[in-house]
């Protein structure tokens, strides 16, 4: 693993959000998106190397619109750079860890990404992403 790049947080109201987590860092959302396949708009900040995603369920039934009524907003995922997530796959899954899918998906800011279940993570969702080449 590279680094850390970027903690995911599940909000109900992405633009709020947005306005609330700029005062707070004192900085400017430099990005927004939204990620088809997981039916979540995504809104990113940045404060030095950090960055924070922001994610906003575009459905009811979506994966962000669950965590948020079973468990409320917050933090949602934590995610790690790879070099090469087809070979972290592998590797995570010699050691032991069950992932979310066999296959990286596409994620948002031009990445490519892969999730880990949490069970195995001491109830972490984390998630591994490579920039798309």
């Amino acid at each position: 693993m590279l680094k850390t790049e970027h903690i995911g947080i599940a909000v109900k109201d992405l633009s709020a959000s947005v306005s609330l987590f700029e005062k707070l860092l004192q900085t400017s959302c430099y990005k927004t998106e939204i990620v088809e396949s997981e039916k979540v708009a995504t809104a990113f900040l940045q404060v030095g190397e950090t960055k924070i995603e922001l994610l906003e369920s575009q459905t009811e039934d979506g994966v962000i619109a669950k965590f948020i009524q079973k468990k409320g907003e917050g933090i949602h995922h934590i995610a790690f750079e790879v070099e090469d997530i087809y070979t972290e796959i592998e590797r995570l899954k010699k050691e032991g860890f069950i992932l979310l899918s066999n296959e990286p998906k596409n994620g948002a800011d031009n990445k490519l990404v892969c999730f880990l279940h949490p069970k195995n993570t001491n109830s972490v969702l984390i998630e591994i992403c490579q920039q798309k080449k």
